[in-house]
């Protein structure tokens, strides 16, 4: 068996445009005043039929339209990109596809729209239940918009998550503590929590880099929202299966699920990235970050790749470890083994005594102590080349 199938296989369509570039965002969005949305469909529906054309025959899982603000997109063009999908692999039975939304940009009958085009579950970026919150994270709706925009999206959709952020400008342990209990009051089945994080090249990380950026919770504060996060969300019925991710039993995100058990997925669209197991090897596959280019690319050369690079065992098993660390189920050791060619050097002993990691049947798993930790425990299992 290939090992991409202990994973799965699913398709990422990123659409890269947004009403607004959010001050905290690292991710590949463009604000453009027209969008050619008849040129963006063609463009799209030629790489599903090349990438189709490479895994004939696959069994797809799942489909998300990521961004950006995919619900920026015309339905008529959600439509056409998944009947061309439909048509070009067979689908699982229970397969999923998710639309990522925002509340400035729903409405009901664009959202009835996506429906009938088959989107069975949206993802939505509240970020916050505080207007003055909203208003320091560059949002362009407000509490009651979003609000309004989750009801639309639950009495259209049987699943549906949204994102916030916490540990932000000013934000108390207690007041988090708070305004988590009211997004889980409102929750369907799936949450998003994330910490902020400051990352160079955005508008915060320059802020923060000349001093501009106040009021941020300390270390430590941002560590207790974590644990209030991990306390809540059980207590809820919601506990984490990921770092940042919490779902009823049987509502988690299945797209996401394939990155994290590194299964292979396909990536369309400018600055998506790829893994696909073609020929008996895994290739790391990446596309230019600009639309314009991406879509000369695809006209130009019939493709939109930039890059697409086969990776050695030794990478491969580097990455299971990096993704499968990130859920409760953990990594399974014989095949992080069979990826790396050998068994797998566990050098750093400090890290099992210490209680940060256990093997379990068969699996490694980050224990609770150890999932605050998550990236250092990663760097330090990262054996030298």
């Amino acid at each position: 068996m290939e090992d991409w199938r202990n994973g799965g296989f699913g398709l990422y369509i990123h659409w890269p445009f947004c009403q607004a570039k959010c001050p905290y965002c690292d991710f590949n969005s463009h604000v453009a005043a027209n969008i050619d949305q008849t040129a963006w469909e063609r463009a799209y529906l030629s790489e599903i039929e090349r990438v189709s054309r490479e895994t004939s025959g696959r069994v797809l899982n799942t489909v998300f339209f990521g961004g950006g603000t995919p619900s920026m997109m015309d339905p008529d063009l959600v439509e056409s990109l998944l009947s061309r999908i439909r048509a070009s692999w067979p689908m699982s039975n229970d397969a999923e596809i998710t639309l990522e939304a925002n509340p400035t940009s729903v409405e009901a009958g664009r959202f009835k729209g996506y429906r009938e085009a088959g989107v069975n579950r949206i993802s939505m970026g509240i970020q916050s239940l505080r207007d003055d919150d909203l208003r320091r994270l560059g949002r362009l709706h407000t509490v009651a918009e979003a609000r309004a925009a989750f009801e639309i999206a639950r009495n259209t959709f049987d699943r549906v998550s949204f994102d916030l952020i916490y540990a932000r400008q000013g934000q108390s342990v207690s007041a988090w503590r708070a305004e988590l209990r009211e997004a889980l009051s409102m929750a369907l089945d799936h949450l998003s929590l994330y910490q902020l994080t400051i990352e160079a090249g955005t508008a915060f990380g320059d802020r923060y880099d000349r001093g501009m950026l106040k009021d941020l919770p300390t270390d430590d504060a941002a560590a207790d929202m974590y644990f209030v996060t991990q306390e809540e969300c059980a207590a809820a019925g919601m506990p984490a299966y990921e770092i940042s991710n919490h779902a009823r039993p049987g509502a988690e995100s299945r797209h996401n699920l394939i990155y994290w058990r590194y299964g292979d997925y396909a990536g369309i669209g400018p600055g998506a990235h790829g893994r696909l197991t073609l020929g008996g090897e895994k290739y790391a596959i990446d596309t230019p970050l600009s639309p314009a280019l991406w879509l000369d690319r695809v006209s130009a050369l019939g493709h939109g790749e930039q890059s697409r690079d086969a990776l050695p065992g030794r990478d491969q098993a580097i990455e299971y470890l990096m993704m499968g660390l990130r859920i409760r189920e953990g990594v399974a050791l014989d095949r992080l083994n069979t990826l790396y060619g050998k068994e797998f050097p566990f050098e750093n002993n400090n890290l099992f005594e210490g209680g940060f990691l256990e093997t379990e049947n068969g699996r490694l798993l980050v224990t609770e102590k150890g999932r605050p930790l998550l990236n250092a425990i990663i760097r330090a299992l990262i054996p030298d080349a």
